[in-house]
């Protein structure tokens, strides 16, 4: 079953590459990158119907005129900027923290913590599966309530969580061969942190 699994991914690429000739190039790249009004006319009647576009063009070439009077920063020149500061410590926090937040340990033991709690072997691999559909499940979720709540909320909420499902998780991981059922208690905390990673982070 595992190899059907991993060819399933190439079903969506493969349908991908037969129905991307026949979608309209973007109507702002025709514009701005081409120069060419006629074909962005016609990708914006092929996206949105017939009718009166110019106002949609006018916003195009609005950003056409704003993107040519902003200067392009090199690398260097964006740290050195007074200006982004902020914005660039805020980045480098948000991808820092996201590549150490331990959803890689969590999938690289959830394994050995699935075999510890006396799961039949043939039953792990669906359990692993299970922890991935719990991800997708909640990163679908996370884009329908990221509105309501906003991003921050999001974040910080979501990292709260991990850090006490992760201090339950070792200390559960530290008891489990005191007390038998600390084996589940950590298949339930490795589903919950999946859960908070896709829906904050």
């Amino acid at each position: 079953l595992w190899p059907w699994l991993l060819a399933s991914s190439g079903l969506s690429a493969l349908v991908q590459l037969v129905i991307l000739p026949f979608f309209p190039d973007s109507p702002s790249y025709l514009l701005i990158q081409k120069g060419n009004e006629e074909a962005c006319r016609k990708a914006i009647r092929k996206l949105w119907g017939e009718g009166d576009h110019q106002a949609e063009i006018d916003d195009i070439m609005k950003e056409k005129v704003a993107m040519t009077s902003t200067k392009t920063l090199r690398v260097l020149e964006v740290i050195k900027e007074r200006s982004l500061r902020w914005q660039l410590y805020i980045l480098m926090t948000v991808i820092t923290t996201l590549q150490l937040c331990g959803i890689n340990a969590i999938y690289f033991y959830s394994f050995e913590v699935f075999h510890t709690a006396k799961f039949e072997e043939y039953l792990i691999p669906y359990v692993s599966l299970g922890v991935g559909l719990c991800e997708c499940l909640s990163s679908i979720l996370c884009s329908t309530i990221i509105d309501r709540f906003g991003r921050k909320v999001l974040l910080w909420g979501g990292y709260t969580l991990m850090c006490s499902v992760l201090a339950l998780l070792t200390m559960t991981l530290s008891l489990q061969h005191q007390f038998f059922w600390m084996h589940y208690f950590s298949v339930i905390l490795i589903f919950l942190f999946v859960i908070f990673y896709g829906i904050g982070p």
